[in-house]
């Protein structure tokens, strides 16, 4: 699977570091049934990983010829990886100036947080585990984004809402963008793309009317529209657009 991998990275033209590992590359799957509309996803297990192996990555990120502007980390720790990595993670890319992208959920992420970041992007249910708080409504969603902003442990939190939008929290700002109106045909990789928009903005101002925050932002959601089709294929430019 490694070499598969390797592979269609390479035909797709992107530049890659690899790390050889002595376990087989996890496989995961989705099958949509096109009688129902159905999609059923199968995640195996990821392959476990040896000291030297984890450490192996830190090293390839620190040893980076050329200092990277962002550093985006995504997904779950593998077996045998401890729950500080994306921490070190978030420390070697500070020494190296950029800005760490996140999207992980719980010690994981509240390992990384200790050393600060650029951006997170929880779903209410990560945000309500991290803050041990129940989440009731937009108040709450923006306090509890704006606790970690103020703190200094991430710039701006993107909070995913599912069917009801996305809001956007920095120190002294909000937006909210609502859902687009379509009906989706496929969900796979949504929450990637939406995290690899909303880095890409860059928010100037919030809104007050009345005394109550007005919610706006854009960018991560329009890039949500790549997956509106079925299948996990590369999105295109057409796909992806949106009006702000």
């Amino acid at each position: 699977m490694g070499e598969l991998l390797r592979r269609l990275i390479d035909r797709e033209g992107i530049p890659s570091l690899i790390i050889e590992v002595s376990e087989e590359t996890r496989e995961s799957l989705t099958v949509f049934e096109e009688a129902t509309g159905q999609e059923y996803r199968f995640v195996l297990p990821g392959l476990e990983l040896r000291e030297e192996e984890w450490r192996q990555c830190l090293s390839a990120l620190a040893d980076l010829e050329i200092d990277p502007r962002f550093v985006v980390a995504s997904g779950s720790l593998s077996p045998g990886t401890p729950s500080g990595f994306y921490g070190h993670v978030a420390r070697i890319a500070k020494q190296r100036g950029a800005k760490v992208v996140l999207d992980t959920s719980g010690p994981p992420l509240a390992a990384a947080l200790e050393e600060g970041v650029y951006l997170i992007k929880p779903n209410l249910r990560e945000l309500s585990e991290l803050m041990d708080v129940s989440l009731e409504g937009e108040d709450a969603w923006v306090d509890a984004c704006r606790q970690l902003t103020t703190t200094g442990r991430a710039e701006f939190v993107a909070l995913a809402l599912g069917d009801r939008g996305a809001l956007l929290v920095a120190r002294d700002h909000a937006w909210r963008a609502p859902a687009l109106p379509i009906k989706p045909v496929s969900t796979v990789g949504a929450g990637r793309r939406q995290l690899f928009g909303s880095y890409g903005v860059e928010p100037r101002q919030g809104i007050r009317r009345g005394g109550r925050i007005s919610l706006r932002r854009r960018g991560g959601i329009g890039r949500c529209a790549v997956t509106l089709g079925p299948g996990c294929a590369i999105g295109k430019k057409l796909n992806a657009s949106f009006q702000t």
